[in-house]
């Protein structure tokens, strides 16, 4: 008999695999962080077969821990890092380079070609995304071209594409299949949102041959079996979601107008506008929230690409912070009479602005600046990015004037952070109790697949409130410091808003 549901969370810096109980109770849980590889400038890669093992040895241990075996599994849901690109080889699982990651941007030359030939338009008409090296096609063509005699072993199906989700699962199958779920195939560049299918004019934009893709399913769905985490037991994958999509779904946003933020290494606000895909006018992505029976619920998203990574470079490349942790209490100290702020475009800025080229500044240093007004700036920085996207959700759809904000990730712990947020929003921010919201959500899905857990509603309902956050700063204050943050951004863009 099944007694729990794994999810395999794999994410940009760390892997990490929960058991959840039939009351979504956590069993079992274990991390593993893995290898960040910077070869140049703005460049971002991992090792697939790293990732791979960091996988297996989180599950392992999860099972260990929780006292269980692969036949008390009911079935396993695998929520991932999007647009990050894995190409191997079909006949010996071994990837042909080391995967690209979502922060990398050797492509932003080729995305401005693109845009210079006019074509940005017609990717946004199927599939909702700019052209962004963020994005995993244009990474994908660099590998094809790149990679020494990867476009001919590509034409002659020799070579398999996908997302960490695609990778993951080809390897628990042990080769057998090659799937992946319509959210992650939103995030390619490749697959038309409205058609529901890859598209033939983005592959021949990008010289991309159909052989490489894997077939697209539902977020819930048979994706296969694995014995690879014990051969006593085949057991189900059912499930799939990218993870800002598997947040959605375990933050209950089943319903159109309801809004979550992710605050892990970067940041990603996800609005549900339900079986109506808004086109922005505001530089916002129009997404899969995800796809249930063949059904496409559509989303608005804003990505930020430095949140968490923010106060990780304290802790790392500055050495102010002996444990993120500390960033809350020590913002709490710093000085109210300097308004230090940072911008941390250090791979570029994402939504609204969309600069691939620029990078990160720091604005208002005095002598007496320190590691106190750093930890603020840089917290704040997260809040004033977080307002930036929620205004262009306004700006582009009515229905979100109202939206209370659903918050889950690493940095949601910090009361100081989540209270500036509510301060800079002027809005409720609501923290659940469980905060693991991305795991809980693609684990939700694969169980309800088979059966092991009910229906949305009753799903919804068991979301419960930690806490809110209300705003209390003076409006002239909130005015004051935005403004702030917008001069320090214009400062930081390449391209320049004109004047007058």
């Amino acid at each position: 008999m099944a007694h729990a549901v794994m999810a395999i969370d794999q994410g940009t810096t760390s892997s990490r695999a929960i058991l959840f109980g039939a009351d979504f109770d956590i069993l079992g849980v274990a991390q593993k962080e893995f290898t960040q590889f910077y070869p140049k400038s703005g460049w971002v890669e991992h090792d697939a077969g790293e990732i791979w093992d960091s996988v297996v040895a989180v599950a392992t241990q999860a099972l260990r821990d929780a006292g269980m075996r692969a036949s008390d599994l009911a079935a396993i849901g695998i929520t991932n890092q999007r647009e990050t690109v894995v190409l191997w080889d079909r006949a010996t699982g071994e990837p042909v380079h080391q995967a690209i990651v979502w922060q990398d941007r050797r492509t932003a030359d080729l995305c401005n070609a693109l845009k210079g030939q006019g074509k940005e338009a017609m990717v946004t008409a199927k599939t909702g995304l700019l052209l962004d090296p963020y994005f995993s096609g244009t990474k994908l063509k660099w590998l094809l071209d790149n990679v020494e005699g990867a476009r001919d072993r590509a034409v002659a199906g020799e070579l398999a594409f996908g997302t960490v989700d695609t990778w993951l699962l080809y390897k628990l199958t042990d080769g057998a299949v090659h799937r992946t779920d319509a959210t992650n195939a939103c995030r390619t560049m490749l697959f038309n949102i409205h058609d529901q299918a890859w598209d033939d004019a983005l592959l021949d934009m990008l010289d991309i041959p159909r052989a490489l893709l894997p077939e697209v399913c539902d977020n819930a769905a048979d994706f296969g079996t694995t014995t690879m985490l014990g051969a006593d037991s085949a057991v189900p994958v059912t499930a799939m979601a990218g993870d800002q999509h598997a947040a959605v779904v375990g933050q209950g946003c089943f319903h159109p107008g309801m809004l979550k933020s992710t605050y892990g290494t970067g940041c990603f606000a996800v609005l549900n506008t339900g079986e109506t895909a808004i086109p922005s006018q505001n530089r916002l992505l129009t997404t899969l929230a995800y796809r249930l029976n063949g059904t496409p619920t559509y989303a608005l998203e804003g990505s930020i690409f430095i949140a968490g990574a923010a106060v990780q470079w304290l802790r790392d490349g500055l050495g102010i912070l002996e444990d993120a942790a500390q960033s809350g209490a020590l913002a709490d100290q710093a000085d109210d009479e300097q308004d230090v702020v940072l911008v941390p475009a250090f791979t570029g800025l994402g939504a609204p602005h969309w600069d691939s080229e620029a990078r990160g500044a720091i604005f208002g240093l005095t002598r007496n600046s320190g590691p106190r007004e750093f930890a603020r700036a840089a917290l704040e920085a997260v809040c004033f990015q977080t307002n930036d996207l929620l205004a262009a959700m306004k700006a582009d759809w009515s229905d979100a004037q109202d939206t209370i904000l659903r918050v889950d990730g690493g940095m949601t712990a910090s009361d100081w952070t989540m209270q500036c947020l509510a301060d800079v929003l002027d809005a409720p921010v609501e923290r659940p109790v469980l905060t693991e919201t991305t795991a809980l959500g693609v684990a939700y899905l694969a169980g309800a697949h088979v059966g092991f857990y009910g229906g949305q509603d009753d799903f919804a309902k068991r979301w419960k409130l930690d806490r809110s956050f209300s705003p209390s700063w003076p409006a002239e204050r909130r005015s004051r410091k935005i403004e702030r943050w917008n001069d320090a951004v214009s400062r930081t863009l390449t391209e320049r808003p004109s004047e007058g």
